[in-house]
């Protein structure tokens, strides 16, 4: 007979298990609904009949070429930057960081700029000198921002974290502009665009320059999940479970500042997508992060995904920024989260 704990148990992992299928669901249908989407109309039977080889060479330039690179780096780089904002969120034990309100993605930016302004992304070995450049970067922001929110015989409090985040972002924005305030108009409207967060790295040597950073990042995340359950619990008693605090810290908040900057390198200035979807996943999922962990991938993905879909056709012909749409989100919902916590 069953106790009552392993009826528990036993609900909890269909729970789960549902959330996880109904978020692989939401995204497959979100690729879909996305690859459908653009100048050209198609409906989900074309897409399916043209990924199974029955497309015209003008339908597969479509999918193939502009399309399916775009929808992928969108999901990519969805998943890394939730990811990226959970594990921050965890480990500083603060519920409002996020890797762009902390200027995470301002400093990779900022290193992707000076590398695409003075030498352009026109060779295939560049692109992969993005991701590079942008950890570099945002390491270095990463660094300056710690050590200006550091207070010695207080250490760092949320909020001023958060508040020196904010101003150092500001200050990085300030000297791209003056940077680039001279610069020819078509690279001027680049910067304008990769600083609203448009993904402009849309080919496949983009979605090639990301992955493998993704894939070597993302499972070994998951892989320390059981040391972020850990970490979520007071220090002294992290301490007495056998687990070197700062060093556990330090190795995973290198890898959420790594997550981050790669997908900068690619998409552009996406802000607010590491923020909500953690939030998301803990209220769906709960704070044990060996299922928290791939339902924010998941969530990050989907909200990227579909916001990307909805700058794509607001204003068709055109298009607008991806971060503007996520921003219309996210910005509620942080002073939301300020008012609270």
């Amino acid at each position: 007979m069953q106790t009552a704990y392993q009826i528990y148990k036993r609900k909890i992992f269909m729970r789960n298990t549902l959330v996880a299928a109904a978020g692989i669901l939401l995204l497959l249908a979100a690729l879909v609904v996305s690859m459908n989407t653009g100048y050209t109309k198609l409906i989900p039977s074309d897409t399916f009949r043209i990924l199974f080889g029955g497309g015209t060479d003008a339908e597969n330039l479509i999918l193939y070429q502009f399309r399916l690179p775009r929808v992928i780096l969108a999901a990519m780089a969805g998943a890394g930057l939730a990811l990226s904002g959970c594990i921050i969120q965890d480990v500083t034990k603060n519920p409002l960081a996020d890797p762009g309100l902390l200027g995470i993605n301002a400093g990779a930016g900022l290193a992707v700029l000076l590398y695409v302004l003075f030498f352009g992304t026109a060779t295939f070995l560049a692109v992969f000198t993005l991701p590079v450049l942008a950890l570099a970067g945002a390491g270095m922001t990463s660094v300056l921002i710690y050590l200006l929110a550091f207070k010695k015989g207080e250490g760092t409090s949320p909020i001023r974290l958060i508040l020196t985040g904010i101003a150092v972002q500001a200050g990085i924005f300030a000297l791209t502009t003056v940077l680039v305030i001279n610069l020819d108009e078509t690279r001027f409207d680049f910067v304008a665009m990769w600083q609203a967060g448009s993904i402009w790295g849309s080919g496949w040597k983009y979605v090639l320059a990301l992955l493998p950073w993704q894939m070597v990042l993302i499972p070994f995340v998951v892989y320390r999940s059981r040391v972020l359950d850990v970490l979520s619990l007071d220090s002294c008693a992290a301490c007495g479970l056998g687990v070197d605090v700062e060093k556990e810290q330090r190795i995973l908040l290198f890898c959420a500042v790594a997550l981050a900057a790669s997908c900068v390198a690619v998409s552009g200035n996406i802000s607010f997508a590491g923020l909500i979807a953690p939030h998301m996943a803990r209220r769906l999922v709960g704070p044990k992060h060996s299922v928290l962990l791939p339902v924010c991938a998941l969530t990050g993905a989907v909200t990227v995904s579909a916001a990307d879909t909805f700058a794509r056709v607001i204003v068709q012909p055109s298009e607008i920024p991806t971060g503007i749409v996520t921003a219309v989100l996210g910005a509620p919902y942080f002073i939301w989260l300020l008012t609270r916590k």
